[in-house]
């Protein structure tokens, strides 16, 4: 029982980097030749790659703290809100993506949908907070496998955050979604298999107190964990919204009903892994290795265990890390480049420059790194901005409320911001903590009823702001209407012509073409015009 040495720990580390390193640049090689591909892989993969892709991008080293000390805190019923409000989000994608896909078939992120549908502004909006959001679980990747480390092995976990900076940047920059997307099979792959072993082995070296199981309570409910039961879902799907990754994958299902299958897959394992980790801190409070002597945070209960576990273990557990971490990280490289590229630079940047900006984000992220305090202090910041912008957005989706426009977008989201601030100085009745509610500084788990309040302030008053914001337009154009006697046009419908939604222009033709973008099982696209169904290609290359 015990640690394991110095160079079996490095052993273990630095040579799954390697192999990492190797296989990245061998796909990289073959596949990352052009700017389209580096970017994204529209309408090319099967279900089952794309459902271990969808695994091996939510996850992360992250659950090996969340998720035990949310175990220890609410007991079961913590441990099963948590695993489901993770898992289920995934499930937006296979039917929220394929409305967004047909609008925009030739986008790859939600944002280049909000470019078409609402304009300019409110796509570059959302590209910030996106890049932001992506920014923040970078971050919190890295202190995350930092603190691992140093947690498994007793040395220091800068090296290994620099190693792996320069491990994922290396094949990323080179082939870009394509090498993250099959890095990623193989990490899933190797994580189920790790996750098998490690389980064997804590279940057959811990010994559990069945007199404590009752009196522990973690079989019971509680009102955290009631309240769990709102704030997590309102947290992590809003947020999953945001991860572009998710949104890349989704893009690059062949149709419509193998990107259900690939995200009912995905959020079936995802929710089995989640909940065999989280079980990992109940199961510390039944074996009494918490709280330890002297008392250890709740969210060291898997290290806890780990402990206990002999050193051969310890060296599967720390590859399992591995493999979490760079499953994650090469995802959100690749997904941060592919979005700062789309949304902001408009994919007008060469492909050098886009390489480069792999290389640009990772000094920040591991500044941020190495100075965030809280793995979920920075989830929960990302999740309240995402709980405030995102419904507003998503109601575009909606045929009929086609008169919301990018003003309304805007101003719903800082409203929801606006809304989480009154309600912190309302309930803790000053300016300074109201702020601080901002920043979740009193955590997710804190015994009062602060974070749920901010998590129902956040969407609630966007969709506030979203009303008073569509009512005030009405009302300005109302006036407007009347005094320079020009028809009222909130109201008015605005067609999208076919040829811009997709990005090209209708060759040969002397008059606008508008209608409807769709796509048949096969993924061959056609366009509706005027309720008649006509091929896409040869749309754009006859005359009207």
């Amino acid at each position: 029982m015990g640690l394991p040495s110095t160079q079996a720990a490095n052993a273990c580390l630095y040579v799954t980097y390697g192999l990492f390193l190797i296989m990245g640049l061998t796909v990289a090689w073959k596949k990352g030749r052009n700017n389209k591909e580096f970017l994204a892989s529209n309408r090319s993969q099967p279900p089952i790659p794309l459902a271990l892709n969808f695994i091996a991008a939510a996850l992360g080293c992250g659950i090996l703290l969340t998720y035990p000390e949310i175990g220890i805190i609410a007991g079961v019923q913590g441990v099963l809100v948590y695993a489901l409000s993770s898992a289920l989000p995934l499930l937006l994608f296979a039917f929220i993506g394929p409305l967004v896909r047909k609008t925009c078939p030739d986008g790859f992120v939600l944002t280049e949908w909000v470019f078409q549908r609402f304009g300019y502004i409110p796509g570059l909006y959302l590209g910030i907070l996106t890049a932001l959001t992506m920014f923040l679980y970078m971050a919190s990747e890295l202190t995350s496998i930092q603190y691992v480390v140093e947690l498994l092995t007793g040395m220091n976990g800068l090296p290994v955050v620099l190693v792996e900076c320069v491990v994922t940047t290396i094949y990323t920059t080179w082939g870009g979604f394509h090498t993250s997307f099959f890095t990623d099979n193989i990490q899933s792959l190797m994580m189920t298999l790790l996750l098998i072993i490690v389980s064997i082995a804590m279940g057959t070296n811990i010994d559990i107190d069945r007199s404590q199981i009752t009196a522990s309570g973690l079989l019971g409910s509680s009102k955290l964990g009631w309240q769990l039961l709102y704030i997590l879902p309102v947290a992590i799907a809003s947020n999953d919204c945001f991860m572009s990754g998710f949104w890349i994958r989704t893009f690059a299902s062949r149709n419509d009903k193998e990107l259900l299958l690939a995200c009912g897959i995905a959020t079936f394992v995802i929710f089995v892994y989640l909940v065999l980790i989280g079980f990992t801190g109940i199961v510390a409070d039944w074996s009494h290795l918490y709280p330890s002597n002297p008392p250890q945070d709740a969210s060291l209960a898997f290290f806890l265990i780990a402990e206990t576990l002999p050193a051969w273990v310890i060296c599967f557990v720390l590859i399992f890390c591995v493999c979490l971490s760079v499953a994650v990280f090469d995802s959100l490289q690749s997904a941060m480049v592919s979005s700062v590229s789309n949304d902001i630079f408009r994919n007008k940047l060469p492909i050098i420059y886009v390489r480069g900006l792999v290389v640009i984000v990772m000094v920040p992220a591991i500044v941020v790194a190495l100075k965030s305090p809280n793995v979920l202090n920075i989830f929960l910041i990302s999740d309240l901005i995402s709980a405030a912008a995102m419904p507003s957005i998503l109601l575009g989706l909606v045929p009929q409320l086609y008169f919301l426009n990018g003003f309304d977008i805007i101003v719903s989201g800082l409203g929801g911001v606006l809304t989480t601030f009154i309600f912190g100085c309302i309930y803790y009745g000053n300016a300074k903590d109201g702020g601080g509610l901002l920043i979740m500084t009193n955590g997710l788990y804190g015994d009062d009823w602060s974070a749920f309040g901010a998590f129902v302030a956040a969407p609630v008053g966007a969709i506030l702001f979203l009303v008073g914001s569509v009512l005030g337009r009405i009302c300005a154009y109302y006036v407007y209407s009347k005094i320079y006697k020009v028809e009222l046009s909130v109201f008015t419908k605005r067609d999208v012509p076919a040829a811009t939604a997709v990005g090209e222009s209708a060759v040969g033709t002397e008059r606008p073409i508008y209608g409807e973008l769709d796509y048949d099982e096969d993924g061959t696209s056609s366009v509706i015009i005027n309720d008649r169904e006509y091929d896409r290609k040869s749309v754009f290359q006859t005359k009207v």
